[in-house]
């Protein structure tokens, strides 16, 4: 008699999170275009940032802004009065001796970045924050010389200057007047961050900020660049706090961005700057995290994590595969990380099921608790995040749009191309009316490149799940294509925790070759073992792996090979790494190479 069968446990509790409520409009076309919309309508909202900054700021007095590590380790705090002093001062002096274009800010995450930023914007001056690698690879700074000359900067703002030293002697500025902390360094005329601060703000500030309209340009922001120069965006106020209010809206009351933040991503790229603004706004702490998800650094991450407890976190996928490895091994970083923890944020185009559900796994283990994980799917061109999971799921995916947008998903074969139109949707890029036209459809929404599917499609309310970017899908010699997006994420899955990360290489070739970065002390053998197997369940040559290299030297930054938000740049890879792909496809691989069949 066969034994009763024992039924599974239910999986645990999710931590309370207070989402937003999913009520969508879906609308079919009979060409099988779908427009989701949620039904719950985007709350009013002032777009007059440094207005808004300015009520904070007189609320909060001398609560701790934005806190960071000193040279001896220890915090160093600024309050939000004195930044709104320090921006006061840095305004008047902007309406006195600048003109009326842009101010460039090739500044890390620091308080002069943040007082630099809102100072632009309350003078009338859109703020464009610019990588600092631009300014530190050296050579003939030509993605810097070409953000300049698409800009015209009236200021340019570098705070380091023995980092930035020389491209402000090698470029040409034109008239932009130059601010640095130590103009003595420097072989050409500039005035010193500490005169900035010691201007005496006059009653034109708060007009100048009174007269600041919703339509007015507050930020140019630049995007990634991985596939060229980067292309310039403009953003409005309205644009900014749009977005800010949209995510507030959806997941703001678990996110609890007026409670402590610990961030890494960069200001300059757009969900960074979503942090630092809306953190400032709401009257929370932001405290900066000097690390990154990159070898050597992200130590510093985790030193911060195992002090400072959180009730949300924010990283890009290769982050997550970093710290799910952490926490596994050591017992205080659980414990301090999950101790608050209410909402865990992740980049949605890119993170791993796998790494997910360990992450899952450590935070019921130390709580008893799973904790909600959503996605940030968005791009400059959007502010940030548009889309949000704010319902209780444990699949990975990019969620269901915010109140205000409608999301536009175009048939591609049996996945959709993602579009977005709302509020926080720019018009299109500066001066550049051809890349313009070619990135909005004819209906004026924004063609993200990106592919989707549902999780069901006859229930949307579970939403989408990232399905490739078009720009990274290639065909092998036979014609055959290789979707990558899918086929990365199988085989991070099937190789975890052995690999950190990987790209797949490469369009007109006859097979299909793959790069690893593998985790320390992953044994080659099982990663060779683990990727037979996968391959064993493939269908197709475009899906299995031929060969594969374990790649010695991590990504690097100032190739562009990784962002400074931590994700691999594909093409940046394969083209500067060119004789490790050529032994990929070597007539008769080397002993370094695993040849799988």
């Amino acid at each position: 008699m066969a034994s009763p069968a024992v039924a599974a446990a239910p999986p645990a509790p999710f931590r309370e999170a207070h989402l937003l409520p999913v009520d969508l409009d879906v609308e079919r076309r009979a060409d099988g275009t779908i427009l989701i919309t949620s039904k719950i309508p985007l709350k009013p909202y002032d777009a007059n940032i440094p207005a808004a900054y300015a009520r904070r700021a007189l609320a909060s007095g001398d609560k701790p802004a934005i806190a960071q590590r000193g040279a001896d380790g220890a915090w160093v705090y600024t309050s939000f009065a004195q930044l709104k002093r320090d921006m006061d001062a840095a305004t008047q002096w902007l309406m006195d001796n600048a003109g009326p274009g842009p101010v460039l800010i090739l500044a890390g995450n620091t308080p002069a970045f943040a007082v630099m930023s809102f100072a632009a914007q309350a003078a009338g001056r859109a703020a464009c924050p610019v990588s600092v690698t631009y300014a530190a690879l050296g050579g003939d700074y030509g993605r810097l010389a070409h953000v300049v000359t698409k800009v015209r900067p009236a200021v340019v703002f570098a705070e380091d200057t023995a980092m930035a030293r020389g491209a402000l002697e090698t470029l040409d500025f034109g008239d932009a007047r130059i601010i640095t902390t130590d103009p003595t360094q420097l072989a050409k005329p500039a005035t010193s961050y500490a005169e900035v601060l010691a201007a005496t703000p006059t009653a034109w500030v708060a007009k100048s900020i009174e007269g600041l309209k919703p339509s007015d340009r507050a930020a140019l922001m630049l995007t990634s660049g991985s596939t060229g120069l980067p292309k310039v965006v403009p953003i409005t106020f309205d644009n900014l706090m749009a977005n800010s209010t949209q995510c507030q809206q959806t997941i703001g009351e678990a996110a609890g961005w007026h409670e402590v933040m610990l961030d890494w991503l960069p200001w300059h790229h757009a969900a960074g700057a979503f942090v630092l603004r809306t953190t400032l706004l709401e009257g929370g702490t932001l405290y900066i995290d000097d690390g990154k998800p990159a070898p050597g650094l992200f130590e510093t991450s985790i030193r911060n994590l195992r002090e400072i407890s959180v009730s949300y976190f924010n990283n890009v996928p290769l982050g997550y595969t970093m710290l799910v490895e952490a926490l596994e091994k050591d017992a205080i970083l659980r414990a301090t990380f999950f101790k608050k923890m209410r909402l865990m944020l992740y980049g949605g185009a890119g993170l791993s099921q796998t790494v997910h559900d360990r992450l899952q796994a450590a935070a019921v283990a130390e709580t008893g608790h799973r904790i909600m994980m959503t996605s940030g799917y968005g791009m400059t061109e959007t502010v940030s995040a548009f889309m949000v999971i704010h319902f209780e799921t444990d699949k990975v995916g990019i969620g269901l749009p915010a109140p205000g947008t409608t999301v536009k998903l175009a048939p591609v074969g049996d996945r959709y191309e993602v579009r977005a139109r709302g509020p926080n949707v720019t018009t299109g890029y500066l001066d550049d009316p051809e890349k313009t036209a070619a990135a909005f459809d004819e209906e004026g929404f924004y063609r993200t490149g990106d592919l989707a599917v549902f999780h069901d499609p006859a229930d949307p309310t579970q939403g989408l799940a990232f399905a490739g970017r078009a720009a990274e899908e290639f065909k092998l010699s036979s014609g055959t294509w290789v979707y990558g997006g899918s086929l990365r994420d199988g085989i991070l899955k099937a190789l975890s925790p052995l690999v950190l990360d990987l790209v797949l290489c490469d369009d007109g070739r006859p097979y299909l070759g793959v790069m690893l970065w593998p985790t320390a002390g992953a044994d080659p053998a099982e990663i060779e073992t683990r990727l037979r197997a996968f391959n064993a369940q493939q269908h197709g040559a475009a899906a299995r792996v031929k060969r594969a290299l374990l790649l010695t030297t991590p990504p690097n930054a100032n190739a562009h090979e990784i962002s400074d938000k931590g994700t691999i740049n594909r093409r940046a890879v394969i083209d500067r790494r060119a004789a490790e792909v050529e032994r990929l496809f070597a007539e008769t691989p080397d002993a370094g190479v695993m040849a799988l069949g």
